[in-house]
């Protein structure tokens, strides 16, 4: 709106946001570089403007937006994971959805930080990389942001940029979302195309916007979305994609005769003291006053199997071969394999901090023998028979839980999840709800989502406690 009146310029809003990251990501970490072409990317779409360009009436036009820095870029930036072992890499192109970034006229503002190597290297601590060191809360500096895509979730509360992107392979958009009070959508697997991003596994990776609002990450969605010739999945998935995009399901009213499940078996993972309890009871009573019908004291068959070690197994013989693949492809870099970069973190131990966090994961990654079928199998036939059974049965349009109870679910068979705000505990820590969906929900969740979030309103700025 501002710049339809003329009151604002890309230029002076990527001013506005350097400054911002300036200012604070020396205390947060939020961000690991700038792009020094920001500016000039800037002066351009403000051109554009002006010029009153067939491509200037777009949402995302001259808007700043950051990448996780798993997401490649053909710039002056680097992509490295996070990692020392990626720096001075060259990726033979741009991202799938960075192009699509591009040709909506969006501005690429910088790489966010993020739990190294997307969190594959190691479990804890959430939001570490050695490029950046710690990432940190802007809520409660000493809380967890959660990871891995903890940066993008980060800068986007801390006001560093008004839009991110991050991945998501278990929970790494929605998790930091919660923790950052940030809207976060994790897309049905194949939505948006993967390529060009640092991955992990082809059955789970997937990426997403973490933005403020439910209307800002609708319109990244819209632009991400769709066919990209370099990922198969997105042949597959563009089906779902809907005539007119998703902008048209920011319904305030869309909660009306939608049907919500509520699991509480195994109970919610709250903590002893924690006022989340009462909140979400609140929610609930929200959610049926807004006329979404709920059915409540639901159990997914096979929970423990999507918490236990079978899904980690696969994952870590998926980021092998994965990995390896695309380090191949690279133009240039210092590290062509798997065994490479536990060789280089070795022999930068320091830079790395292996003695302090390790690589636990990625050794047992290399030491894997290839995936086996039988476990894939396995986990798609208990994703099946569980939460897709579930949904079916009851009729659901979605699985309403704190979002710390639906994401190993929602991962491994691939469904969409969107997290909205939902509250702080007694330290001022946020937390989210999510809105979990059959694969092509998207339409039906973002209806739900945004109608919690307009009827709630609960997202406040972040107050930097210590």
């Amino acid at each position: 709106m501002a710049f339809q009146q003329n009151k604002l310029t890309s230029r002076k809003l990527v001013r506005f946001y350097l400054g911002e990251i300036h200012k604070l990501n020396p205390i947060l970490r939020g961000v690991i570089e700038v792009n020094p072409d920001a500016l000039l990317q800037a002066d351009k779409a403000d051109k554009e403007k002006k010029a009153k360009s067939l491509r200037s009436l777009e949402g995302l036009h001259g808007i700043p937006i950051l990448l996780k820095d798993n997401i490649a870029t053909k710039d002056k930036m680097n992509t490295t994971a996070g990692s020392f072992a990626l720096l001075k890499s060259v990726v033979p192109r741009d991202a799938g959805v960075v192009r699509k970034l591009r040709k909506a006229g969006a501005i690429i503002l910088g790489k966010a930080s993020l739990s190294e190597w997307t969190g594959l290297r190691f479990v804890f601590p959430y939001g570490w990389c050695a490029r950046t060191g710690q990432g940190r809360n802007p809520y409660v500096l000493s809380a967890t942001p959660c990871g891995s895509s903890s940066g993008s979730a980060i800068s986007v509360a801390a006001n560093l940029a008004a839009v991110s992107l991050g991945t998501e392979t278990m929970g790494s958009i929605l998790c930091p979302s919660h923790f950052n009070s940030v809207v976060g959508i994790k897309p049905t697997v194949g939505l948006t195309s993967r390529a060009g991003v640092v991955p992990i596994s082809p059955r789970q990776d997937t990426v997403g916007p973490i933005c403020r609002t439910v209307s800002d990450a609708v319109e990244v969605l819209d632009v991400i979305v769709g066919f990209d010739k370099r990922d198969k999945a997105t042949r597959t998935a563009s089906k779902y994609i809907p005539r007119g995009g998703y902008k048209q399901f920011l319904n305030a009213n869309g909660l009306k005769g939608k049907r919500l499940g509520i699991v509480r078996n195994p109970p919610y993972m709250f903590e002893n003291v924690s006022v989340q309890p009462q909140v979400f009871e609140h929610h609930f009573h929200t959610l049926r006053q807004g006329g979404a019908v709920l059915v409540d004291h639901l159990k997914i068959a096979n929970i423990d199997v999507f918490f236990g070690s079978t899904g980690v197994e696969a994952l870590e013989a998926e980021l092998k071969i994965s990995l390896n693949a695309y380090l191949k492809e690279l133009v240039a870099s210092p590290v062509r394999t798997l065994a490479d970069v536990i060789a280089f973190n070795n022999k930068f131990s320091h830079l790395e901090k292996v003695k302090e966090y390790g690589q636990d994961l990625f050794l047992q990654a290399q030491a894997t023998k290839g995936i086996n079928k039988k476990t894939l199998l396995k986990l798609a036939r208990f994703s099946r028979n569980g939460f897709e059974k579930l949904m079916k049965k009851h009729k659901l349009d979605a699985m309403v839980a704190p979002t710390a109870d639906i994401i190993h679910v929602l991962a491994i068979g691939g469904f969409p999840g969107i997290d909205v705000p939902a509250g702080y505990d007694g330290k001022g820590v946020p937390f989210g709800i999510c809105f979990g969906g059959l694969k092509g929900s998207e339409p039906k969740l973002i209806e739900i989502a945004y109608s919690f979030e307009q009827a709630t309103k609960i997202r406040k700025p972040p107050s930097f406690k210590p």
